[in-house]
């Protein structure tokens, strides 16, 4: 989740970029979010950065590219950037209500195999404990075969993934940069953490300053499914 000045910063800059223009200077970027100094701006960009919003590219002056926008931004009809796109496919997939098991049926819930704790945080082994599940509307689910993990920690908790929430991940040995993902670290060692690829190198980005991006050669990580839902009991 981000913060507003950090959603209003995106949406700036992304707005300028739209019109084939190049990313706004620093002095542009303090006047329209009514900042005092760019210090401000500087910490506002490593954010996005760190958590696969913005991309900085290297050898251009002003050169940003946006990787993704806030969930639930609703792009322009004429806005035909990569991550303009991308938001509208994943509004489509979650408008995507899968069938009820049988014609003519109503389905209220889908039942969602728990494969054990996954930390975010150190990574642990994920293991499956045969026999649970979780019963999830069919709407929180789109498209994909799914199954859940119980959280085991805190480091997630600024993308509103707190310790003991059970989480529903897509199966998916694919991913993009930004998204929230399952990584099997070296075959022994899963964690949940968002993704940012660097050439032969993967970080594994935490959503909580209190901890460290952990970076690993690209062999090393395997990916394991993509973070669809969030499921929570008080």
């Amino acid at each position: 989740m981000l913060t507003k000045k950090q959603k209003d910063l995106l949406l700036f800059i992304h707005e300028r970029l739209v019109g084939g223009d190049i990313a706004p200077s620093f002095d542009e970027m303090k006047d329209a979010l009514g900042l005092k100094s760019k210090s401000g701006i500087h910490r506002l960009i490593s954010a996005l950065v760190e958590r696969g919003f913005l991309e900085r590219l290297p050898n251009k002056a002003r050169a940003l590219q946006v990787k993704r926008l806030p969930d639930g931004y609703i792009p322009a009809d004429g806005d035909q950037t990569e991550a303009a796109k991308k938001a509208r496919l994943v509004q489509d997939l979650n408008r995507y209500t899968p069938p009820s098991a049988e014609l003519g049926s109503e389905q209220t819930t889908l039942s969602v195999p728990i494969y054990g704790k996954i930390a975010a945080g150190t990574p642990i082994e994920a293991i499956r404990h045969e026999g649970q599940n979780v019963d999830v509307p069919p709407t929180m689910l789109p498209l994909g075969d799914h199954y859940a993990l119980e959280i085991d920690g805190d480091s997630m908790q600024d993308a509103g993934i707190m310790d003991n929430d059970v989480v529903l991940v897509r199966k998916s040995d694919a991913a993009n940069d930004g998204d929230i993902v399952v990584a099997l670290i070296d075959q022994q060692e899963a964690t949940l953490k968002r993704l940012r690829r660097r050439g032969s190198h993967i970080d594994l980005i935490p959503e909580n300053r209190n901890y460290e991006i952990k970076t690993y050669d690209a062999n090393r990580v395997t990916i394991q499914g993509v973070l669809s839902g969030l499921y929570r009991t008080y």
